[in-house]
């Protein structure tokens, strides 16, 4: 059974995408995306609920904070600039740094192996690499400025 938390990271995925890539109004990519969610797999109304609620949560977040989010992926992935990031895999970067960053109850490597996974279901063979790269040296540049703090 899918989990509530994995259907909302491509809810959110996919609003992200239509905003980005599309240039589809943030609330219209939003409201489509949860529209046409099949989340009959979750079961319950609670969890479908759940998963909704997390999906949004999770865009407006990442809109909200893309400055921020943007500037990290930008540091860490020099030699890939976000304009030449497959959209679908700055969108997955964009979520999991989110999450790390904004979401305590969230593991970061809860995140990160989410954020592996949907780029292997959903972009090219080697972005689950490139993911996990940005969000391992992301993780260690988030430790060493805690530790210098």
């Amino acid at each position: 059974m899918r989990t509530a938390r994995r259907a909302a990271r491509e809810i959110a995925l996919n609003v992200l995408y239509q905003w980005d890539s599309a240039k589809l109004p943030f609330e219209e990519a939003l409201e489509t995306a949860l529209e046409h969610a099949d989340l009959s797999r979750l079961g319950d109304d609670q969890r479908i609920e759940s998963a909704k609620d997390y999906a949004q949560m999770l865009a407006r977040g990442v809109k909200e904070h893309l400055g921020e989010i943007d500037y990290h992926i930008e540091c860490i992935a020099e030699e890939w600039p976000l304009d030449r990031q497959p959209a679908v895999d700055r969108n997955i970067l964009r979520i999991a740094i989110y999450e790390i960053s904004h979401v305590n109850s969230v593991p970061p490597v809860v995140a990160i192996d989410e954020a592996i996974e949907l780029a292997k279901k959903y972009s090219t063979a080697d972005s689950g690499r490139f993911v996990n790269g940005v969000l391992a040296a992301y993780i260690k540049k988030k430790k060493l400025s805690v530790e210098n703090s």
